[in-house]
Formats: C-alpha cells, sequence, structure tokens
C-alpha cells in the first residue's frame, strides 16, 4: 500500500467510520462494471430524488478522482461515473460504476459515498459463486452410490419404495438457470432471469427478464479479474435441478430425488457470478414474496435451493431476505462451500434460518474440500472426486455447448460433478419428498428438525465436523409421513426398569412417564448393557426433536441421563436413540419422580 493512498483512506471524514464494509471488496475488482449497495437515510433527499443522489455520487466520484490521481493509471482523466442501478427490496440501492476498479480505487470510492452523512452504509455488491467443482464429462448413468443404500448413499431408493415422489411440491432453484435437457424439461416451470447487469447475464441489456434459461456462463481469460481463466459454461444449474427432479422411470438418462416434484429455474449466476443484490430479490420472489417491477411468483416454492456462495459474512440484506422466504413458508436449502475452512467464512451458509450442507464421498466420509463447522446441519453425497469414475462424482442433467447450450436433444447428457453444490440439491429433493407425504405442510424449523434427527451416522467420525449425519431419505420421508399424529409413548412406571429393544442407528423408541401434581423432580436413565451408543431427549407433551426438548444427553456409551427440576403435572415422552452403526443390546430405562 502507497503512502499516497494511506493518506486518501485516512482522510475520509470521521462519520464515515463504522459505515463502509468492506468485508467483500475483493468482489469489486471482478466485473468491468462494478456494484456497491448503499442505505440511505430514510426521507433523505438522496433515498427519495434520483436527482440529488446523483449528486451527492458525482461528488465522491470527484473526491475519489482527485484522492487516488497520483496513485491511479485507471480513473485520474477517465469519463469515471457512478449511478444507480435500482433501489432494492429493503430500500437500499444498488450504484454502479462504469469500469473496472483496482481495489483501492473502490474502497476510496466507498468511503467517499459514505462520506455524505444521510447515507447508513455502503458495501459491495458481492459476486456469489456456484459452489461445484467440475469435472470431465461422462456420458453414463452412475448414481447409485449417491442415492441407494451403500456407506455414502442418501438411500432415497428406499424413500421411492414407500411411495414418496415429490408430487405437488415445488422446488425453486436459484443457479445458472436451467436448460431444456429433455430429461428435465417437463419438470419445469416458468422461471426468472434476476441479473440485472448485462455484463453478468449477457443479454446486451440491463434488466431482468422472463424465462430462468441458462443461456451460458462461459468467459474469457481476463474477463473476472487480471489472471482470470477463461472456461466453458458449466450448465451448473441444470446438473443441480436433475439432482432434484430429473424425470425418472422413463428409460433416458437418470433419475432425480424427487421426481414429480416441479422446479422453478431462477437464473441469479451469469459470467463471472451473480451479485448479492440479484441473489436477495430472487430469494424473496422465489418465495412468493413481491419485487417491484417483476411479475409476482404464481408457483411460489416450499424449498429453496442456493448452491452458491461467497467467502464473506452473512450480510443483513441476505439475512433479511431468507427471514422473509422463510416466514412465507420456504425452506431453504443452502451448500456449504468448497474451501476446506470453517463455514462461518461462507455466505449464505452462515446465515441464519437455513438449513447448510456439507459433502460426503462414497465411503461417508468428509470430502476433502467441504466446508465445515458448527454451522453444518448435515452431510449428503457430493462426490468426493479420489475414488475415480463413477464413484467419484454425482451424475446429473448437462449439455454438450462450451459456451451457449446446445438444443436438445443433441446437446442432452449425463455428467459427473463434484462439491456441496451436488451435495446441496439431494437434500432440497429430499425434503420435497418430505413435503408431499407429510399430513399437513411442515414448517421450515420442523423440516430442519427432522432432517438433522433422521439424519445417519457418518460409518467413521468425520476429520472435521460435518452435521448431525448424512442426509437419510427413507427415515426422513417416514418422520415425515407421521408429523403431527398422536405421539405413542411406552408407558414407564416410575421407579421401574424397562429393557429397551437392541437398537441400531437411525432406530429409535418412545416412551412416556406421567408425573404427578407437586413433583419436584423427574429423572431419566439410560444404563447398562453392550455394544454402541444410545442418545436420549425429552419434551413435555409432545415429541422431542433436536429444536425443541426440554434436554438431551448423548455421551458416549449408553449411560445417558436427563434431570427436570419442578416438572409440570402431565405427560413427559423419552425418545431413545441408537446412536452408532453398532447395535446397542441389553440396555436398560428407568425414570424416577420425586
Amino acid at each position: 500500500m502507497t503512502a499516497s493512498l494511506l493518506l486518501a483512506c485516512a482522510c475520509a471524514p470521521a462519520f464515515a467510520a463504522g459505515r463502509v464494509d468492506l468485508t467483500a471488496l475483493n468482489d469489486a475488482t471482478i466485473t468491468a462494471s462494478p456494484r456497491f449497495i448503499v442505505k440511505y437515510r430514510n426521507g433523505s433527499v438522496e433515498q427519495l430524488k434520483l436527482t440529488e443522489r446523483q449528486r451527492s455520487l458525482d461528488l465522491a466520484v470527484s473526491r475519489t478522482k482527485t484522492k487516488m490521481g497520483a496513485t491511479s493509471q485507471t480513473i485520474a482523466g477517465h469519463a469515471f461515473k457512478a449511478v444507480t442501478v435500482r433501489g432494492t427490496a429493503n430500500g437500499s440501492h444498488v450504484i454502479r460504476a462504469n469500469k473496472r476498479l483496482t481495489r483501492a480505487e473502490a474502497q476510496a470510492l466507498m468511503n467517499e459515498i459514505a462520506a455524505n452523512p444521510n447515507v447508513e452504509s455502503v458495501k459491495v455488491d458481492a459476486m456469489m459463486q456456484a459452489a461445484a467443482l467440475p469435472n470431465d464429462p461422462a456420458l453414463a448413468t452412475h448414481q447409485i452410490w449417491h442415492y441407494g443404500t451403500g456407506a455414502g448413499g442418501a438411500r432415497v431408493t428406499s424413500a421411492w419404495d414407500s411411495g414418496a415422489t415429490g408430487a405437488g411440491v415445488v422446488v425453486a432453484v436459484l443457479d445458472t438457470g436451467a436448460t431444456a435437457h429433455t430429461d428435465l424439461a417437463g419438470n419445469l416451470l416458468p422461471g426468472y432471469d434476476f441479473i440485472t447487469d448485462m455484463l453478468v447475464s449477457g443479454r446486451g441489456e440491463d434488466g431482468r427478464a422472463a424465462g430462468g434459461w441458462d443461456t451460458g456462463d462461459w468467459t474469457t481469460a481476463g474477463e473476472c479479474g487480471a489472471g482470470s481463466a477463461a472456461r466453458n459454461s458449466s450448465w451448473h444449474g441444470t446438473h443441480v435441478s436433475g439432482t432434484i427432479a430429473e424425470t425418472t422411470n422413463n428409460g433416458v438418462g437418470g433419475a432425480g430425488v424427487a421426481p414429480d416434484a416441479k422446479i422453478v429455474p431462477v437464473r441469479v449466476l451469469g459470467h463471472c457470478g451473480g451479485y448479492l443484490s440479484d441473489i436477495n430479490d430472487a430469494i424473496v420472489w422465489a418465495a412468493g414474496g413481491h419485487i417491484d417491477g417483476v411479475p409476482d411468483n404464481t408457483t411460489p416454492a416450499e424449498v429453496i435451493n442456493m448452491s452458491l456462495g461467497g467467502v464473506h459474512a452473512c450480510q443483513v440484506e441476505t439475512q433479511s431476505a431468507i427471514n422473509q422466504a422463510v416466514s412465507l413458508g420456504a425452506t431453504i436449502v443452502v451448500a456449504a462451500g468448497n474451501s476446506n475452512t470453517d463455514v462461518s467464512s461462507h455466505s449464505p451458509a452462515n446465515c441464519a434460518n437455513v438449513v447448510t450442507i456439507g459433502a460426503s464421498g462414497s465411503m461417508g466420509q468428509r470430502a476433502g474440500y467441504s466446508n465445515y463447522g458448527i454451522g453444518v446441519d448435515l452431510a449428503a453425497p457430493g462426490g468426493a472426486g479420489s475414488e475415480g469414475v463413477p464413484n467419484g462424482y454425482v451424475w446429473s442433467t448437462h449439455n454438450k455447448g462450451t459456451t451457449t447450450p446446445v438444443a436438445n436433444p443433441e446437446g442432452d447428457r449425463i455428467v459427473g460433478m463434484g462439491g456441496t453444490s451436488m451435495a446441496s440439491p439431494h437434500v432440497a429433493g429430499v425434503v420435497a419428498l418430505m413435503q408431499s407425504v407429510a399430513p399437513q405442510v411442515l414448517t421450515p424449523v420442523q423440516v430442519e428438525d427432522l432432517l438433522v434427527s433422521t439424519a445417519r451416522p457418518f460409518p467413521a467420525k468425520p476429520d472435521r465436523p460435518i452435521g448431525s449425519g448424512i442426509v437419510d431419505a427413507e427415515a426422513a420421508v417416514n418422520a415425515a409421513r407421521n408429523w403431527g399424529k398422536p405421539v405413542e409413548g411406552i408407558a414407564l412406571t416410575a421407579g421401574v426398569a424397562t429393557a429397551l429393544p437392541s437398537l441400531t442407528s437411525p432406530q429409535s423408541v418412545i416412551y412416556k412417564i406421567s408425573v404427578p401434581a407437586g413433583a419436584t423432580r423427574l429423572e431419566l436413565l439410560t444404563y447398562g448393557g453392550r455394544g454402541g451408543n444410545l442418545a436420549m431427549s425429552t419434551q413435555y407433551e409432545a415429541e422431542p426433536t433436536p429444536s425443541k426438548n426440554l434436554g438431551t444427553s448423548a455421551r458416549p456409551g449408553t449411560n445417558q441421563i436427563i434431570t427436570i427440576n419442578a416438572p409440570a403435572f402431565g405427560t413427559y415422552y423419552v425418545k431413545v436413540v441408537g446412536n452408532s452403526q453398532t447395535a446397542v443390546t441389553g440396555a436398560l430405562i428407568r425414570a424416577t419422580v420425586r
């Protein structure tokens, strides 16, 4: 950093401190027209009047050019300008510069915009990226390892055997859009292209467009920042959509987890990625919320899949969009990311109210690229790569085009890809299966509880934590099918030990104990026996779940204890779960009421 740059930064007015968010600053150097999200104070002239907002931006640009002139070879003397692109759902404004900026130039511009006392915050309109690790295409169907009952499988085939197909459920896929693949097109509903920048969309003009079709996201060398490589179109959204709802049992291609579900393709990723402000609006729209300038989604999604992300904190606007979508009933499933680091640094996987998915390989191990940490809810097959073809990759719909799509059927193919992008749609598909069999629509919290509590343990403890286990479609569907029904529990007699059945994960048994009025203490204990591990939880007048319980115990072994002081008069339900692949036999349970 040069002395001049230090001076420029140091000269920013003191009242701008704390209002400039630089966490995604590198993203401002990716495109030829970087964008920023500016929040003006409610009722200020800059918020209400375009002319006043532009005057303020012109002053900020002028000061930036003056301060950066000595160190910048690109903005000095250039017809540099910043203009308003549009407003956002939360009242902010998207501001676009008309040229590529260096990191220092972007920071200087943000500081000068924030120098206006009517500006509450300035942040980069971050670029989100697809969370996949593409592999050379393969023209074969090799899906059984990730759909079957093997060590790494999601047990989707067993869920199909129970009659679950996802019928009647809509899943929105926020991604690169979708191509008209013959084995996918029949399950596509009308979508929308939310990309507002023509350099990212490739449409030749700014603004959004109906359809949600993937027209390609290829790039040329240097297009996405200095030193960036050229690459072919990924057809990432088509691959993700196929994992969720590729047509099945038709003798063509492969299968989707929820073959009778419908997909709303929402294009938010294009050339070089996608802007966070566009993605935030798309989240709200997909769930049925209103976005100015876009026709309302007539088929709101019960499930939203986002196999995308960026390295930064969860921004307020993103959390607000997620919260709104969840309030409308959408379960949001998000890829944890492929950086082999703690998920806390990867958004939107680090946001609240989402189901965050890590990736596992064909042997049930953590895929070496998968992000990890306590923020990951559970894992799903993503492919580890090391197992080779076919077991190293997840197989789904794709296109033969290197830039723009090749029309079907000539352009159709099945390709193996790997990443948490491939893990997330497995779970989104399982959610569709769950909702299709549930006696009443499950809330997002209920869905997450059931996914986490029914996940099967990893065959071996992962080298890093990636959630409660591997998604188990069969167990999740069975739990959803019985949700809301009266709880059936085996009655315990206070002070009398009862033999537990043999339990292997994810097997469980529910007991109940009646507590009289005036009781001062309830003790629940499992003990004895041999084999693997048990876990126990309890809830008052309801079946315990991971998010709704009065106590849990999951220590190694069979000895678990929960104590409730001053218990209420009524019935407590106790759930005992096999917590390992090794069966527990001969254990006992006892409830003591004092």
